[in-house]
């Protein structure tokens, strides 16, 4: 589960998290929007001192705005991670991502789920972000790792 579009970093650290074994994906992203308040993503901005950034989420596309970005977003990482050499399937969704998630790992057989997010403290100190909240629903193990910047 992911909420931007992968980095060559973050393609690498995925890919390589269980050594020499084939991995397959089933990439999940949620655009940006209704998913996190603005003022929240704001604050987490602020924490993180990237002062320039907490002035700029209103800016944000969000809705309807967010989709075609992230289709784009979607279609790059899935790409870099074939390229990767893994087997990798997505879909952007929108609403109850972690019921998708739940369906997704069932569906699948799926090992584990990893989020894929930047950090974000005022819901993680809340346990009220994505892996918090999926170890409670999907039934595998939750594999938190924190994005790099682009």
């Amino acid at each position: 589960m992911i909420e931007k579009p992968l980095t060559p970093e973050d393609v690498d650290f995925v890919t390589t998290l269980h050594g020499e074994e084939r991995i397959s994906f089933v990439v999940l992203l949620q655009p940006r929007g209704d998913q996190a308040d603005v003022l929240l993503r704001a604050i987490d901005d602020v924490a993180m001192g990237e002062l320039k950034e907490a002035v700029r989420e209103g800016e944000e596309p969000e809705g309807s705005e967010a989709r075609e970005p992230a289709e784009i977003g979607l279609e790059y990482s899935l790409r870099a991670l074939r390229q990767a050499g893994s087997e990798a399937v997505g879909q952007v969704i929108e609403d109850h991502p972690l019921d998708r998630l739940t369906t997704v790992v069932e569906e699948a057989g799926a090992d584990e789920v990893i989020v894929l997010t930047a950090p974000h403290y005022v819901e993680e100190f809340f346990h009220r972000d994505w892996a918090s909240r999926a170890r409670h629903k999907v039934g595998v193990p939750v594999l938190k790792l924190f994005a790099h910047s682009e």
